[in-house]
């Protein structure tokens, strides 16, 4: 059965090449199936319902020439699964991924709305005034991933040393990327439980990734974190828009929508010419991202000020008590 499912994939695959080579699939140009090799780094295999796998009353999972393997459940399952996929990452360890039929339904209504604008200095910036820090946990295990890469790159190739050492590197950057994902899916579900509309800028993160910022853009993960709340608002009955990356977000005051032009990077707080208003430049532009999508924001908490105004004359200087007549 193993065999008979990996032909079948193999199948799917040259079809969504030639799809896409004709112009017939959307999206992303699918390349060639590659074939598979027992130094990948990543191995899988899928058993479907045919091949007779069980989940055992013991939590035990039974996969047919193989035979009882124990698990360490992350939730149990809503309903008997339909196939199973093992994988095995380049850090040794192995996953177990079920697919079962689940009816989520519908989140309780919330009235808030947001916008947000994404950034390296602050994650995420939130109409509302919050700013979310970035955690950057590449930056933080740099020291580490350093030292293991030099004690990788020291070994023999082919030694059994070097197999150690790429595994020791391989978990090192596993635990980042862990990090990193579980980060994502935390703020993702809070912003989707407590919001019933949600708006983002559609970011060109692959043309940032060719600049000085690479590492930082990379490190950020805006990408699974911006893919992460449209399928949450999907799944529990959100509104979830994405606005255009030439919206000029950072230009246009929020309080009354005079355009100022273009400002660089170290400018982060700016004074608008017409209304006098000062205005944080990450919180202006997560209320002009809300408005953009149609979403009725307001900056209530924001840094936004009014310039401080000159006393009328009647108001400036003290004015002395009047005299009371004596009797």
């Amino acid at each position: 059965m193993v065999l008979q499912q990996a032909l079948a994939d193999l199948n799917t695959a040259y079809r969504n090449f030639f799809a896409s080579v004709t112009g017939k699939r959307k999206g992303p140009k699918a390349g060639p199936p590659r074939f598979r090799s027992r130094k990948d780094r990543r191995q899988a295999v899928r058993f479907t319902a045919n091949a007779r796998f069980k989940v055992l009353a013991s939590g035990k999972l039974r996969l047919p020439k193989i035979g009882d393997v124990k698990v360490r459940w992350s939730r149990d399952l809503p309903s008997d699964p339909s196939s199973v996929t093992v994988i095995m990452d380049a850090a040794g360890r192995y996953f177990a991924s079920f697919v079962v039929d689940s009816q989520p339904g519908a989140a309780p209504a919330a009235e808030p709305v947001t916008g947000i604008d994404l950034g390296l200095t602050h994650f995420a910036v939130l109409s509302d005034g919050r700013k979310i820090a970035s955690p950057r946990f590449l930056r933080r295990a740099e020291h580490k991933l350093r030292r293991a890469q030099r004690e990788l790159s020291r070994k023999q190739d082919g030694s059994r040393n070097r197999d150690k050492a790429r595994v020791k590197l391989a978990r090192a950057h596993a635990r980042v990327a862990d990090a990193r994902r579980e980060f994502c899916h935390q703020l993702s579900t809070a912003l989707i439980r407590d919001n019933q509309a949600v708006a983002v800028e559609d970011l060109a993160v692959s043309g940032l990734a060719r600049t000085r910022l690479a590492k930082s853009v990379h490190d950020a993960g805006w990408s699974a974190f911006v893919a992460m709340l449209e399928y949450k608002a999907r799944l529990y009955g959100r509104e979830f828009h994405r606005i255009g990356r030439f919206e000029p977000t950072s230009q246009v005051c929020s309080a009354c929508g005079v355009k100022d032009g273009r400002k660089p990077l170290h400018v982060r707080a700016w004074q608008c010419p017409a209304c006098r208003t000062w205005l944080d430049r990450d919180i202006n532009a997560a209320v002009n991202v809300a408005r953009a999508a149609g979403l009725a924001v307001t900056a209530c908490g924001a840094q936004v000020r009014p310039e401080l105004a000159l006393a009328q004359r009647g108001e400036a200087g003290t004015h002395p008590k009047p005299r009371r007549d004596a009797a």
